[in-house]
């Protein structure tokens, strides 16, 4: 039973272990999303789309992206599909139809891959690419006032303090991939240092502290149990309606 100091995150985790012990787990559906850069008055921004409340994550603020369709196939020489070009025109298409924005297929940067938890009851597996916005009308950004019902460029730095302050809401996908640009000051900075590192591949564990809800990645010591308590390496996210912190030590 939640008590009335749950976070938000965390009563939404309880709801989601009640579904999952009543309807088990649902089938992963191949997605993929794409960080759109440009540089700012005040550095490297990122767009950022609100999710219509009717729909999944809704209300939460992503990155344009979605499900990978069929007609997104693209097949090697051998005639198999290719599954990440595939994962990336995908990316191209849905940046198209969410935002109106141009992506050039060819300047994605793939770099990490996100398995929601078992007990999420829509799993998307999805591939997130990074790429620099297009300018002239092609970077112009015209939302659909369907599945998304506003748009904003926002620094990653300002975009996560706007969720500590309450204004917005983040998954831990995007919120991590947040702090990760964190670190480069333009765009030119972030995709170079992203087309250096190995794409990271995170499969979310849940848990519960005294803090909140905890996501929980390989290599921290609580990630085969789900117990955040154990002693040991740290690779997580703990999740407070104040604030999130992120803690990657040992692992």
């Amino acid at each position: 039973m939640s008590s009335a100091g749950d976070s938000r995150d965390q009563r939404r985790y309880d709801a989601w272990v009640h579904r999952h012990a009543e309807h088990g787990t649902t089938e992963l559906i191949p997605a993929a999303t794409v960080l759109v850069l440009q540089d700012g008055t005040d550095g490297l921004e990122v767009l950022m789309l609100r999710k219509n409340s009717k729909i999944a994550f809704g209300g939460m603020w992503v990155f344009p992206g979605g499900r990978i369709d069929d007609e997104d196939t693209v097949r090697g020489d051998d005639g198999e599909p290719d599954e990440l070009a595939t994962a990336a025109r995908a990316a191209v298409r849905e940046a198209a139809e969410e935002a109106r924005i141009a992506v050039d297929p060819e300047a994605l940067v793939w770099f990490s891959h996100w398995v929601p938890p078992p007990i999420t009851p829509k799993r998307f597996s999805t591939f997130f690419f990074a790429t620099r916005a297009a300018e002239g009308p092609g970077g112009v950004v015209e939302i659909d006032d369907g599945e998304i019902v506003d748009h904003a460029w926002m620094t990653p730095a300002g975009a996560m303090a706007r969720r500590d302050a309450g204004e917005i809401e983040l998954a831990p996908p995007t919120w991590v991939s947040l702090n990760l640009l964190s670190n480069w000051s333009s765009s030119d900075d972030a995709l170079g240092a992203l087309a250096a590192l190995d794409p990271e591949f995170y499969e979310t564990h849940i848990g519960r502290s005294e803090s909140g809800a905890v996501a929980m990645w390989a290599g921290d010591a609580g990630y085969e149990s789900g117990d955040p308590s154990q002693d040991g390496p740290r690779h997580r996210l703990t999740m407070r309606d104040g604030s999130y912190a992120f803690e990657r030590t040992g692992c």
